[in-house]
């Protein structure tokens, strides 16, 4: 029987704690079970005290990159294999990957345990990206979008973009992919690093991207002129920002911009504003039931 550590928040009750509680139902079904309340005791004990067991994380995006994280710190993602149960907000990694938003289902699969290799984002600090990164316009929509979610969901995401997408003027800087200029000189509203597809619960930062190909996705978008700004906001929820004048797309393993601190958001931790910040896909570098 499998043997599984399965991280939640326990903070998280109503429709929340139901939902996972049947999840949990499912996954007992199949394996030999430890839960994890993370508000509880630190995620590095559990790990600790279950070195033998893989991850199920029973969570959004933000509780999938801190399992990750931890995992990547420790040495042992190589060890360990990664489930996602998707209870978050927008659950953009889960949609990517197909996994079904549906808890009960998503633990079935789980418990299936057909585990699938995928890369994982480093960056010049250590930290790692698991979904996405995205510079300027895309940070500042989120940030707009934080205090909307409550009565929005994950639409409040497209009601930040469009807000920071007026009121924008956008960052002087240089975007390199594997060390070839991809942006330099014009100020850039955008920009976006894909190792997943969407983002703020279903944008489709990068249309192409793909987890498991050793590369990732790189969009640019390069500021004109106010209603320019407001189009570009709109195409990128519909996922047709790739096909405008002023975008540039680009496909790499190293990613470096550096210029005007701007601000970045990180699997939907806003950071910065930073002057400098390098990415480098590491192929391969865990697993997750899919």
């Amino acid at each position: 029987m499998a043997e599984l550590l399965a991280v939640y928040n326990e903070g998280a009750g109503g429709a929340d704690g139901a939902a996972r509680a049947a999840a949990l139902e499912t996954l007992r079904g199949g394996a030999d079970v430890v839960e994890a309340p993370v508000g509880q005791k630190d995620l590095g004990e559990m790990l600790d005290a279950h070195p033998d067991r893989d991850v199920v994380v029973l969570g959004g995006d933000g509780s999938l990159h801190v399992a990750v994280a931890a995992l990547h710190r420790r040495g042992e993602l190589g060890t360990r294999t990664v489930g996602l149960v998707p209870m978050g907000t927008g659950n953009d990694f889960a949609r990517g990957l197909g996994i079904p938003l549906d808890p009960e289902v998503a633990a079935r699969i789980v418990l299936a345990g057909r585990p699938k290799p995928l890369d994982l984002l480093t960056d010049d600090e250590g930290e790692v990206v698991v979904n996405a990164v995205h510079l300027g316009v895309g940070a500042e929509a989120s940030e707009r979008a934080r205090p909307l979610k409550p009565g929005l969901g994950r639409l409040a995401y497209a009601a930040g973009a469009l807000l920071a997408g007026v009121r924008s003027p956008g960052w002087r800087l240089r975007v390199t992919v594997d060390g070839r200029p991809l942006a330099e000189g014009r100020p850039v509203l955008m920009a976006g690093i894909g190792n997943g597809v969407t983002i703020g619960g279903g944008t489709p930062l990068a249309p192409r991207a793909r987890p498991d190909d050793g590369m990732v996705d790189v969009v640019v978008a390069l500021t004109t002129g106010p209603v320019d700004r407001l189009v570009y906001a709109l195409r990128l929820r519909r996922g047709t920002h790739p096909e405008l004048e002023d975008v540039v797309t680009c496909r790499g393993r190293e990613v470096t911009v550096t210029g005007e601190p701007v601000p970045v958001n990180a699997d939907g931790e806003l950071t910065g504003p930073a002057a400098r910040r390098r990415w480098t896909v590491m192929p391969a570098a865990w697993r997750m039931f899919t």
